[in-house]
């Protein structure tokens, strides 16, 4: 799927589109994508912070979405487990940024070439409008080649 399809696409999803969360940019190749969440009256909490959930909800999909567009259909890549550090309250809007890179990827299909399963951590800061980092996420992706896919590349 194009890039701009799927953003626009993502952007019109219920849980991103009614929680204030917006894809500004997927790059044609999926190597880089940037989130932004807006602050709503239904995105705050009880001190009027943006709500935690809101928080990961922004960064939730998008590691395996790039690694899945990059490594392509001979790949299973599923999220695996998520965790996020509060650092300081979030107001007004907050942003996050994903990037692949070819070395990245050439070290996830390095690790998955004998077809067995492989864990990767990825980490990212969630910033406010200053720059300054309010939150940071880290997600777990599993990877693993499809069986008969080493035939196909062999």
């Amino acid at each position: 799927m194009k890039a701009a399809v799927f953003r626009h696409g993502i952007n019109l999803w219920p849980p991103f589109l009614f929680t204030g969360i917006h894809v500004t940019d997927v790059s044609p190749d999926y190597r880089h994508v940037r989130v932004e969440l807006r602050m709503r009256p239904w995105n705050r909490n009880y001190v009027g912070t943006h709500f935690g959930g809101s928080l990961f909800a922004m960064t939730d999909p998008f590691w395996m979405l790039t690694v899945m567009q990059n490594l392509g259909r001979d790949y299973y890549v599923w999220d695996r487990a998520g965790e996020i550090e509060f650092l300081k309250p979030g107001r007004g809007t907050v942003a996050a940024e994903f990037r692949l890179d070819e070395p990245l990827l050439d070290q996830l299909r390095a690790a998955t070439a004998d077809g067995g399963k492989y864990l990767h951590w990825f980490s990212n800061d969630i910033v406010d409008a200053q720059g300054e980092v309010i939150a940071r996420v880290r997600k777990q992706v599993y990877l693993r080649l499809k069986p008969g896919a080493r035939q196909r590349a062999g």
